[in-house]
């Protein structure tokens, strides 16, 4: 004899909750707090065990993200306020990754 029952499969997340992506990613969009951005600021707090110098910043004038590297010319100026949505990296790739782009100078 054989059984005549189903197996159930599990559902991805995906197609359960569909409006929960699509509502993240609009989020994220927007300029709203990523995975990415989660995990730079997981790492920044020390968590890692590394030290994170680079210094990502938002412009007041035009909202871009831009991060700035140890050396470069406005690295002992800019400061960084977390209450604002800037944070620290502790490496470029992980800047990049998040969305940032490198300073010009």
């Amino acid at each position: 004899m054989r059984r005549s029952y189903r197996n159930p499969q599990k559902r991805s997340v995906l197609l359960k909750f569909p409006g929960l992506v699509i509502g993240a990613l609009a989020f994220g969009a927007a300029g709203g707090m990523t995975l990415s951005d989660l995990l730079a600021s997981w790492n920044a707090s020390g968590s890692s065990g590394q030290s994170c110098t680079i210094k990502g910043n938002i412009s007041i004038n035009t909202g871009e993200r831009i991060f700035h590297v140890p050396g470069q010319k406005f690295y002992a100026q800019t400061k960084i306020s977390p209450q604002y949505g800037e944070r620290w990296f502790c490496s470029e790739f992980e800047a990049w990754a998040a969305g940032w782009r490198k300073s010009k100078t």
